[in-house]
C-alpha cells in the first residue's frame, strides 16, 4: 500500500468535509477547495479523519493514491492556514503597486507591466520591492508567483529581476580587460 495515501488526514476544528462525486469539496473560514477524485480512489470519513483507498493494485492507482491523500491534506492546510510566497524586486528604479485587482510593475521595459491578479490569490506590496502572494490553492499560489517571476527573471550579471525571497541568484563575472601582449 502507499506509504503517503494510506495516512489519513487529519481535519481541523471549524473545517468541513464533503465526499461528493468526482470531489472531494473542503471548506473552512472564507476559502473554499475541490479535490478531484479519479476514478477507483475512494475516500471516507470517519469522525475527524479522512482515509483514501484504491480498489486495485496497479502503479498507476498507487501513484493515484498517494497523489489524492497529498492534495486533500493540502487543501485541508490551506483553508485553515493559507500558502504564501515571496517575492523581492532588485534593480534601480524596478517597483511595484497595487491599483484594483492589477499588479502595476516598473522592470526596466520602456513601458509598465500590468499583471492581472486571479481569483483567490492576495497579493500584498511591502516597500515596493517586496512582493508577497498568498492564498488557499498551492498550486495556484506558486503558479502565480511564477508567472510573476517570469516577467523579468533575475539575469546573472547585475542581480537584477524578479526573484523569490528565498532564492539564490548565481553570479556570473563580467567582461575581463585584455592582457598585456608579449
Amino acid at each position: 500500500m502507499s506509504r503517503i495515501g494510506r495516512m489519513p488526514v487529519k481535519v481541523p476544528e471549524g473545517v468541513t468535509i464533503q465526499v461528493e462525486a468526482g470531489g472531494i469539496l473542503v471548506s473552512g473560514g472564507k476559502w473554499r477547495l475541490r479535490t478531484p477524485l479519479p476514478p477507483g480512489i475512494t475516500a471516507r470519513v470517519e469522525g475527524n479523519e479522512v482515509h483514501i483507498s484504491r480498489d486495485q493494485e496497479t502503479k498507476q492507482k498507487k501513484a493515484l493514491h498517494g497523489l489524492v491523500r497529498a492534495l486533500l491534506a493540502n487543501s485541508v492546510r490551506g483553508v485553515t492556514e493559507g500558502f504564501k510566497r515571496e517575492l523581492d524586486i532588485v534593480g534601480i528604479g524596478y517597483r511595484a503597486q497595487l491599483a484594483d485587482r492589477k499588479l502595476q510593475m516598473t522592470l526596466g521595459y520602456s513601458h509598465p507591466v500590468e499583471f492581472d491578479i486571479p481569483e483567490g490569490i492576495e497579493i500584498r506590496v511591502d516597500k515596493q520591492t517586496h512582493l508577497v502572494v498568498s492564498g488557499a490553492d498551492r498550486q495556484l499560489v506558486g503558479q502565480v508567483a511564477a508567472n510573476i517571476r517570469r516577467l523579468r527573471a533575475p539575469e546573472p550579471y547585475k542581480g537584477k529581476g524578479i526573484r523569490y525571497s528565498d532564492e539564490t541568484v548565481r553570479r556570473k563575472a563580467g567582461k575581463v580587460g585584455k592582457t598585456a601582449a608579449a
